[in-house]
């Protein structure tokens, strides 16, 4: 696939044409993706250009490239229980949200993907389905693999599940379960293979081939795997037949392609090894069988290496007999010799039987020695060491806020309890004594074993010495000590590498010359002397040298004169493996195959027999025979323990890389027949976890760790060794040293050991898991974990310091779990078992966690002279952390006591200490105690310092780089620019900041919430750009909280971002957006939340000066019914309001009454006056409006009625002022009553007098003299009110007051121009 295809494939992979066209819209919208028509044109053309670079297959099997898929989907499903049974919907709907969030960052599961050998090409979220492609045929092999060994779904659990996934799983057993249709791959598979030239196939039937090497036809038969190649330019195919060579062709051969891994080891194997050894002629019924048989024939041996035998003899399998072998090892009953036997001359007897053991009596049945004890006790030391490195050497820091109530605890628990620590606390201390005692005696044994090694000399020869003697006898040393014709532990090295012998036994050469000399004469004195023996040991080293030079042929005739000069059956089984091995590489490497394949035979059947037997062979190449002869005979057992020996020689000659494939297959073939296997499976998940450790490959190893902590023969050490490597890849994978998925491999192997065997077992995993527990805030499950090691009696023989150390851990649990008292009785029993006479900083630990249990138990007094004990052992011991901490701990528990500035005092102090230590371990102590003492000078109205102490906090986070403490620390700032000293510049810096961090956590729902906070900000700006910077950020919210599945976040975000379009007047898209959060609050099904996001989609218009009219129909239409139906009584009343004002500006007066009235009955009905008070005053208006001023007249008054008395603000008095004017103005202009008029401008005038506002004087003054002089005739009344009204204007500098009634003034006029306005 071209570079561009892979990016446009890349582009496209959030959705495959299987969501809803809205979302389609929402995401072309979000993230600016193409659409769906272009991005099916874009799968389409890269798929094509995939297609083009495998090559067509058309022309060559009749299929047609749409025939053959180009993706696979994965179809994942949540499992529950220990039956793996489907979850229900809405927890799979989990799942589905999970992988919405993984199409945000794709990173993760790309990573993932090309782990398991395959391409990623998209995400159907829901689906549940991720779709993979793959390049070539050895990817197709690998995932193939890896599915049928239950990688996938641990992988992908692994990647999708939050840590606290694990803790819970404990009790659920729930998981990821995935699925492929297998038909899918194994079209794909076949559609590589045409494209390979040729490839490996089983024949499916009984079918003739045209023979086109010999005369007659070429048969082959059903099962018979060959090598075909596909018709070219209309020929049909070709054939090569693996048993003899022979060719052949055939229009439409019959064939099935063999498995992957079949295709790829039988295309690894050179000419000489694949083609050629003839096929099986064995008759017995068996592939695979242990006993005894009969002979059927007589058989003379023809070298020492056969066994001899009568027809009817009575033969004794010497450990496995294979059908598909011409040999196997035998020892006749009658005679007791040794030596190979032919498989077609023998018969079953009741005796012969089945085997599904494909190992070895007395074989090591591990591939490569792992020191499990070792990595178990590291393990264990590590563990101890994270969870407890502090517990009983450093003090706890109190950072409880508020103190809630302490849990009640039962009497008997108590009581029980701390009956259970004292009995500990006394056993501890008589098994130290018990151990001290035995130290010597430990000691002494370690001197005796040690000088019992060192008395055991290795035999060595002179070279010079030998060689210069004149005497034939000169070598006998070197003959002695090889004449053995049974093995000896001491030849070992002799058989392996032939280096390791001549350096460890030989000295005085000068050069290998020197050897070969010396080797040559003691080779014919052993042939003089008739020590076959010695004779057959020093030709076999004779050609590992001349080997070693590449002499090769010189070397095949000492290794066939090693093999033939025993006189004797071979009992050195070691020696014999040796010769065969290395002399069928001879015969491979002269490509003599008729004699490689005859030996080939004779080492298969050693293999078969002779346990380890793999010292003298160096090169791979001459087992692969084994595994070929197994795989052709399609012998299950066979082919497993060639898998097994194959990667036992790969891995002991440190290519670990090649013995990858053989581990992986053996364990296949063992999950067949998995009884045969239980005590090695989960030893070869181990190594194959290691080796996929080693190529960087983290997921697949911690998967394979898994699987063998599952295995029916795991043992705690294998449990151990998965924690093991969990941990070595914990920190780049899960940024932590412990992560939660070592909690099932602990549980596992707790489980299969008893407390009393191993205690060190039971002690790290309760241990551990109330770490774990403790950290991810579940405190009542961390107690109940340690109160498990605490019932067992094994506790004691743990050791005093880490017995100790779990009573202070559990005494702290205990307090997080909100039980003080409880924890009181711990710390005082581990307090009264310390030596009296010396003071320990282990006691100012004690003593410092017995005060924070009284703080919590509200006993501040016995909490004070606790701190003051633990503050005395630090200036004893000049600990200044610790002090510092006790200082700290002393000022929270003075602010919980409202002694503010003693509080202060003591948190000051602590920060100057801590700003004194130099080593590190102290900074995450003294970000808490800044970030506390920060807020205290805030309450105090210190706010600059305050602002110091919390950026003080946040550089030191940043220093150190801890993630949640610079959130923390980001936070309080926020919120000091947000509330105390607001400042929105600022305010956008540290959410900006907040948001990094978030990012880097992967925290999608916090980061949402962040999102809206940043967008709200940037909106209060107020400016085009931060407007268009806020619609951003809105729209990064919505796109992850479509992810999350927030439905009410959703809403409103797509509300938020209609609005931003509003005030932007982008009015095409305002539309749009408020449809799509009114459907998203109707989908909810919460009829209370569609009301309020219906309430606030009118809200956007209603608060804008443009469109206000559209703010009707979401009023009225839609939020009314709904709040009617519902009883909303609330939202009627606050909707009749909004309708009633947004009506009257509007003009539609008549309407906005009919609201208004329904707005005044729900407030009587609910006693809220003052929004009766606003419906009167509202309803006065509107009948103003409309030319209706008795009315008005009377509910002016009403909602004058209903004003507090007396006035208590200048408000109140101000609404009597401007309502008592506007019923004077209707009362003198509309209703031309001057008298009346008259007198609510004199209530008015009193009213402003109250005031003291004197431009609302001037004008009641003004009216009031105008009616007097013009109306009333009372020229008395009219000039006191024409000179008050004078005074004013002086004051407010008016010049001219007009006296003259304006008869065409009408007061229903300022209705006309508000509505002109609002329209226009």
């Amino acid at each position: 696939m071209s570079a561009a295809a892979r990016r446009n494939s890349s582009k496209t992979g959030n959705d495959v044409g299987s969501d809803p066209d809205r979302i389609r819209t929402i995401r072309r919208e979000l993230s600016n993706e193409y659409t769906h028509n272009e991005r099916d044109s874009i799968m389409e053309s890269s798929f094509k250009d995939y297609k083009m670079s495998r090559g067509s297959v058309k022309g060559t099997s009749g299929a047609s490239d749409d025939n053959i898929p180009t993706v696979l989907a994965m179809q994942l499903a949540l499992v529950e229980g220990p039956d793996g049974l489907p979850a229900d919907e809405g927890t799979q709907e989990v799942l589905c949200r999970k992988l919405c969030v993984l199409e945000a960052d794709l990173s993760g599961v790309k990573t993932l993907i090309s782990e398991l050998s395959a391409h990623f090409v998209s995400i159907n979220s829901g689906e549940r389905t991720i779709f993979i492609t793959f390049k070539t045929i050895e990817e197709i092999w690998k995932f193939s693999t890896y599915h049928r060994m239950g990688f996938l779904g641990q992988c992908m659990e692994n990647l999708l599940m939050d840590q606290e996934f694990w803790l819970i799983s404990l009790d659920q057993h729930s998981g990821i379960e995935i699925s492929i249709k297998e038909e899918t791959l194994n079209l794909m598979y076949k559609g590589f293979l045409m494209q390979e030239g040729s490839f490996f196939g089983c024949c499916t039937a009984n079918q003739m081939f045209d023979s086109s090497t010999s005369g007659s036809d070429l048969y082959l038969e059903k099962g018979d795997i060959a090598l075909f190649e596909p018709p070219f330019l209309g020929s049909g195919w070709t054939v090569l037949s693996l048993a003899d060579g022979s060719r052949g062709t055939k229009p439409k051969p019959a064939l099935e392609p063999v498995i992957p891994f079949h295709e790829w080891f039988l295309k690894s194997c050179p000419e000489t090894v694949l083609v050629g050894g003839g096929k099986d002629t064995c008759d017995l019924p068996l592939q695979i069988a242990v006993g005894v048989c009969e002979t059927t024939e007589e058989y003379d041996a023809e070298g020492p290496d056969e066994l001899s035998f009568q027809a009817g003899e009575r033969i004794i399998i010497l450990g496995l007999l294979v059908a598909c072998f011409e040999w196997f090892m035998g020892k006749s009953e009658k005679t007791g010799d040794i030596g190979l036997v032919k498989t077609n001359l023998v018969k079953a007897t009741g005796s012969f039987c089945e085997s599904s053991d494909i190992f070895l009596k007395d074989e090591d049945r591990q591939i490569i020695t792992l020191d499990q004890d070792k990595i178990k006790g590291k393990t264990i030391s590590l563990l101890k060491k994270i969870c407890q490195s502090d517990v009983g050497t450093n003090y706890k820091l109190d950072l409880a806020k508020e103190i809630s109530g302490p849990v009640q605890n039962k009497t008997q628990e108590v009581n029980n309890l701390k009956q259970k620590v004292n009995h500990i606390l006394s056993e501890v201390d008589e098994t130290q004594r018990k151990d001290d005692s035995s130290v010597s005696i430990k000691h002494q044994i370690e001197i005796e074993t040690n000088d019992t090694e060192e008395s055991q000399e290795t035999p060595r020869f002179s070279v010079c010495s030998e060689q210069d003697s004149t005497s034939p006898d000169g070598h006998h040393a070197l003959l002695s000590f090889l004449s053995s014709r049974d093995h000896q532990p001491v030849f070992m090295l002799l058989y392996s590498a032939y280096p390791e012998f001549l350096i460890s036994h030989f000295e005085g050469h000068s050069d290998e010359e020197d050897i070969v000399a010396y080797l040559g004469v003691a080779r014919e004195l052993a042939r003089k002397k008739h020590v076959w023996w010695a004779q057959s040991r020093i030709c076999f080293l004779l050609g590992q040298l001349c080997a070693g030079r590449s002499k090769f042929s010189q070397a095949r005739v000492y290794y066939e004169e090693a093999l033939n000069v025993p006189r004797d059956c071979f009992k050195d089984m070691f020696l014999l493996s040796a010769i065969y091995s290395n002399l069928a590489l001879i015969y491979l490497t002269q490509k003599n195959h008729d004699k490689f394949f005859i030996l080939s035979e004779r080492l298969s059947a050693l293999l078969m027999a002779v346990p380890d037997c793999l010292f003298g062979c160096e090169d791979p190449e001459v087992l692969k025979y084994v595994l070929k002869k197994a795989i052709l005979a399609k012998n299950q057992p066979a082919e497993a323990r060639a898998c097994f020996i194959l990667a036992k020689l790969h891995l002991k000659l440190k290519d670990n890389m090649s013995a990858i494939p053989f581990i992986e297959r053996l364990l296949i073939l063992a999950d067949d027949v998995p009884e045969a296997y239980d005590e090695t499976v989960s030893h070869v998940f181990l190594v194959l976890a290691r080796l996929y450790s080693d190529q960087s490959l983290p997921r697949l190893a911690e998967s394979c760790a898994r699987r063998a902590s599952l295995q029916v023969g795991a043992t705690a050490s294998h449990c151990l060794c998965g924690v093991s490597l969990l941990m070595e890849n914990a920190s780049e994978l899960y940024g932590v040293d412990i992560p939660t998925q070592v909690a099932p491999y602990l549980t596992r192997a707790a489980a299969l050991v008893s407390p009393g065997q191993e205690p060190a077992m039971g002690y790290v995993h309760a241990l551990c898991l109330s770490w774990l527990f403790h950290k991810h805030s579940m405190p009542d499950r961390a107690v109940r974990y340690m109160l498990t090691v605490l019932d067992h009696s094994s506790m004691s023989s743990v050791g005093q310091s880490d017995t100790t150390a779990a009573l202070i851990w559990t005494a702290w649990l205990y307090i997080c779990n909100q039980q003080p008292s409880t924890a009181l009785e711990v710390l005082d029993a581990v307090l009264s078992s310390l030596p009296e006479h010396c003071t320990t900083q282990l006691e100012g630990v004690v003593y410092n966690m017995r005060a924070i249990s009284y703080r919590h138990s509200a006993d501040i007094r016995q909490a004070a002279e606790s701190y003051r004990a633990a503050i005395e052992i630090c200036e004893e011991f000049e600990d200044r952390h610790n002090w510092a901490i006790a200082l700290a701990n002393c000022g929270f528990m003075c602010l919980q006591i409202k002694a503010k500035k003693l509080a202060g005092e003591y948190l000051t102090q602590s920060v100057e200490l801590f700003s004194e230590l130099e080593d590190e371990g102290h900074e995450l102590s003294l970000i808490s105690v800044l970030l506390e003492l920060g807020t205290h000078l805030i309450s105090q109205g210190k706010h600059e310092n305050g602002k110091i102490y919390y950026e003080w906090a946040l550089l030191t986070a940043m220093h150190i780089d801890h993630m949640d403490s610079q959130l923390h620390a980001t936070r309080h700032l926020c919120q000091l620019y947000e509330e105390v000293c607001p400042d929105e510049t600022q305010c956008i810096i540290y959410y900006k900041h907040q948001l990094d961090l978030l990012r880097r956590i992967g925290d999608k729902s916090l980061e949402g919430e962040i999102l809206e906070k940043i967008s709200q900000l940037y909106l209060n700006l107020a400016t085009e750009k931060s407007n268009r910077a806020a619609l951003d950020y809105t729209k990064q919210s919505l796109g992850i909280f479509i992810d999350l599945g927030r439905k009410r976040k959703e809403a409103h975000a797509w509300l938020q971002s209609g609005k931003i379009y509003h005030i932007l007047q982008q009015t095409e898209l305002v539309d749009l957006y408020v449809q799509v959060a009114q459907d998203i609050a109707l989908s909810t099904g919460d009829t209370l939340f569609a009301l309020e996001m219906l309430e606030a989609a009118g809200d956007v218009f209603f608060n804008s000066s443009q469109d206000r009219e559209k703010a009707i129909c979401f009023y009225r239409d839609r939020a009314l019914p709904i709040a009617v139906k519902t009883s909303s009584v609330r939202s009627q009343l606050r909707l009749c309001n909004k309708l009633s004002e947004l009506l009257l500006q509007l003009g539609q007066c008549s309407e906005a009454i009919e609201f208004t009235q329904t707005a005044l009955d729900i407030s009587v009905s609910l006693a809220d006056h003052l929004n009766e008070r606003v419906a009167f005053h509202r309803l006065a208006t509107l009948y103003h409006c409309v030319g209706q001023f008795e009315m008005a007249e009377h509910h002016f008054l009403k909602a004058l009625s209903l004003c507090p008395s007396p006035l208590q603000y200048d408000e109140e008095a101000l609404y009597y002022v401007r309502v008592y004017q506007t019923l004077g103005d209707i009362i003198f202009y509309d209703v031309k009553d001057p008298f009346d008029a008259a007198g609510y401008y004199h209530l008015a005038l009193a009213a402003a007098m109250d005031l003291g506002n004197k431009r609302s004087q001037l004008e009641l003054c003004t009216r009031l003299a105008t009616i007097y002089h013009n109306f009333l005739m009372d020229r008395e009344l009219s000039l006191f009110f024409y000179q008050r009204a004078r005074a004013f204007a002086n004051d407010l500098h008016i010049r001219r007051i007009n006296l003259a009634p304006d008869y065409s003034f009408r007061t229903t006029a300022q209705y006309k121009n508000t509505i002109t306005g609002a329209t226009r």
